[in-house]
């Protein structure tokens, strides 16, 4: 299956990357990368038979000509980490916390396609619901001619100013061989850069090297909305967890107490909650049998949740006699 495929693939890349830091840092940490590396490798195991005491310190020094090299891999890798960096600089700068799920993400550029093998983790990364690629940038940002006058200008001598006029007033156009028509001049590569202006510069970032455009949809639903308020209240169970001591192998009862908004949240996306906090049971609480006079009684905690819903919890090891 393509599933064990993969994972394979991961255990054996990290295998190798573990391997070849060892080597690297045997002569700073000695006795650590000696640990590690004979474990990797299995040196001194059953299987390998008493007599072999080789070791890290006596292993060749890495040679980078006898790794795997993808430099396309690597390259696509770096534009999947920029836009997923574009996007959360929309979402800080538009205050959109990142357990809040959006709708789309667009990324708009000439070589945008060449993300399709990545879309499903750019997804996940910037929590959104959909990654849309187009060639289209024109949709989404007006294209700007600058030039570069410390370049051009002594070629152009006396026609310099007509050429700055005519590109402030958008009277370019891009011809062969990299060149650029600007007024009545003609602009060879290097002597002209070009840009794009975004339409909606709160939603939108420009790749570096003007490679393209990430477009955010930051449009909150009421469903986005829910299914960010059911996220934060794991993160909240998480930290009760942790608070608790449990094992992260623990499955736990958990009741819940909280008002409409936090209903909703429940209802609509209880069994997901109930596999992310590893819970049998979820348990909804009447608010004002939990409160009393205003203190929450034994085995509850508080706390408002990022979106300012209150919710109080209770949560107990499965198999236990009492609260964790």
């Amino acid at each position: 299956a393509g599933g064990d495929r993969d994972t394979q693939d991961a255990f054996d890349t990290l295998g190798t990357v573990l391997e070849v830091v060892c080597r690297v840092s045997a002569p700073l940490l000695p006795l650590i990368t000696e640990d590690i590396w004979r474990g990797l490798t299995g040196v001194g195991s059953p299987a390998a038979g008493a007599d072999d005491e080789r070791s890290v310190h006596l292993s060749d020094w890495p040679d980078p000509a006898s790794l795997p090299w993808d430099a396309g891999l690597v390259a696509d890798m770096d534009l999947a980490r920029a836009v997923c960096s574009a996007a959360h600089s929309v979402r800080k700068a538009q205050g959109l916390r990142a357990r809040l799920p959006l709708a789309t993400l667009t990324v708009a550029s000439a070589g945008a396609d060449r993300l399709k093998p990545f879309t499903g983790l750019i997804a996940e990364e910037v929590n959104v619901k959909s990654v849309v690629l187009t060639d289209d940038v024109d949709r989404f940002a007006a294209r700007v001619l600058t030039v570069t006058f410390k370049v051009a200008a002594p070629r152009l001598g006396p026609a310099t100013q007509a050429v700055a006029a005519a590109a402030r007033r958008g009277d370019w156009e891009l011809i062969d061989g990299g060149r650029a028509r600007v007024g009545d001049s003609v602009l060879g590569s290097g002597e002209f850069e070009m840009r794009v202006k975004p339409v909606d510069a709160s939603t939108t970032r420009a790749l570096a090297g003007h490679a393209g455009l990430v477009v955010l949809d930051t449009a909150v639903t009421p469903e986005l909305a829910v299914e960010g308020r059911a996220r934060d209240l794991v993160r909240m169970v998480q930290q009760r967890r942790r608070d608790a001591g449990l094992d992260v192998t623990d499955r736990i009862r958990l009741e819940v107490a909280g008002g409409p908004d936090l209903r909703a949240a429940l209802d609509a996306h209880r069994d997901w909650v109930a596999e992310q906090i590893l819970a049998v049971d979820i348990a909804a609480a009447d608010v004002a049998g939990v409160t009393g006079d205003g203190s929450a009684p034994e085995g509850w905690s508080s706390a408002r949740l990022a979106d300012g819903t209150d919710v109080w919890v209770r949560l107990t090891r499965h198999g236990a006699g009492g609260a964790a």
